[in-house]
């Protein structure tokens, strides 16, 4: 696998600073966390109360305040990439180098991973400036994936179903949903993945909780159980989800398993570039609503993926940016009975010029379980 450039990194600071001057931003000021590591892939030794910030232009040349102490780290890091360093030192005051890079009348995106004690530092030095949430002023700029980032999503999305293929051999009754996340998290590192995000095991009336914690209870026969996992391998993000059941399914289980399948299947085959992203959402709704369990659809179709597990595009209503080739987003819907089961089916999909490419190929039939 490609590793990404100095280039490559080049190419990506000049995209946040186009982004900037179309918001109507007069630069970007990127705090440690995952917009860092998009754009400079650095992140500190470790993050503290000391402010590090990557200040990106919408006119100019990218600079990066850093503590003195962490200078030779970050220029080590930066290698070859166009970035001036500029130090700070404890007992000084901290904000006065960022202050001084900024306009004192300007508007400026912030990540969304700076410290609030940041944010409020530089508006009392710069008063009259304005600084908004990143995710709020440029909802897309990360959204748009290059073919090595879709590469390396495509390989964490083979390595979660390299994991679905294992488990489903894994006996699940009498065990306790911890003891199958733990076989999750297990395989999950064995196929690649250097972090484990969650393992979510939702047996019997926990499955209809789409955000349940593995706990002690223990599968029983009959149980439908959602298993929803991922992390990152490579830098990137899976997640897929499946639901399989212990023994055999009741009819009315069946039932709400194929209409959640059906709302699925036909929501990817609605992926298409220019499609409004909300568009994904409803028709998985519709679907879902039509068989009469539109009110136990709870949440959002789907979530953007990339150097996190959640980021724009988000597949919801309301969200009318048009669907983008190398946009890669999870399609997720589901339906939650309470007290009694839940069910939920899980892709990570990229759009192409010819539609929807799915990342996750592992059936998405009722798996059965012992």
């Amino acid at each position: 696998m490609r590793q990404f450039t100095a280039d490559d990194y080049a190419a990506r600071l000049e995209r946040g600073a186009a982004h900037a001057r179309e918001a109507g931003l007069d630069g970007l000021l990127v705090a440690p966390g995952p917009d860092l590591s998009y754009f400079i892939d650095y992140l500190p030794v470790a993050t503290t109360e000391r402010i590090t910030l990557l200040v990106i232009p919408a006119d100019g040349p990218p600079s990066m305040v850093v503590p003195i102490l962490e200078h030779d780290s970050a220029e080590a890091a930066l290698g070859a990439r166009a970035v001036s360093l500029v130090d700070w030192s404890d007992g000084t005051d901290e904000y006065v180098p960022t202050a001084k890079l900024l306009s004192p009348d300007g508007r400026y995106g912030m990540s969304d991973s700076t410290w609030a004690m940041h944010l409020l530092g530089l508006q009392e030095k710069l008063p009259r400036a304005r600084f908004t949430a990143m995710s709020k002023a440029l909802p897309m700029l990360r959204a748009v994936k290059g073919d090595d980032e879709i590469e390396r999503l495509a390989a964490a999305g083979a390595a979660a179903d390299a994991t679905f293929e294992q488990i489903i051999h894994v006996r699940f009754a009498g065990r306790t949903e911890n003891d199958v996340a733990a076989d999750l998290a297990a395989l999950l590192r064995e196929h690649g993945h250097s972090q484990v995000d969650f393992t979510v095991v939702g047996s019997g009336p926990n499955g209809a909780n789409p955000h349940h914690e593995a706990g002690d209870r223990t599968i029983v026969d009959g149980d439908m159980v959602v298993l929803d996992f991922g992390g990152l391998k490579d830098g990137y993000g899976s997640d897929t989800t499946r639901t399989v059941h212990v023994g055999e399914p009741t009819p009315e289980e069946r039932q709400v398993f194929e209409i959640v399948r059906q709302a699925q299947q036909e929501a990817f085959e609605a992926v298409a570039v220019g499609v409004p992203c909300q568009e994904i959402d409803r028709v998985a709704r519709r679907v879902i609503t039509d068989a009469g369990y539109g009110d136990r659809f709870i949440h959002r179709v789907g979530h953007g993926i990339g150097l996190t597990t959640h980021e724009p595009p988000y597949m919801v209503e309301g969200e009318e940016h048009p669907i983008e080739a190398g946009m890669c987003f999870s399609i997720e819907p589901g339906i939650y009975l309470p007290e009694r089961f839940g069910v939920r089916i899980e892709d990570i999909v990229v759009a192409t010029a010819d539609g929807g490419r799915r990342l996750n190929d592992t059936s998405r039939e009722l798996q059965l379980v012992e």
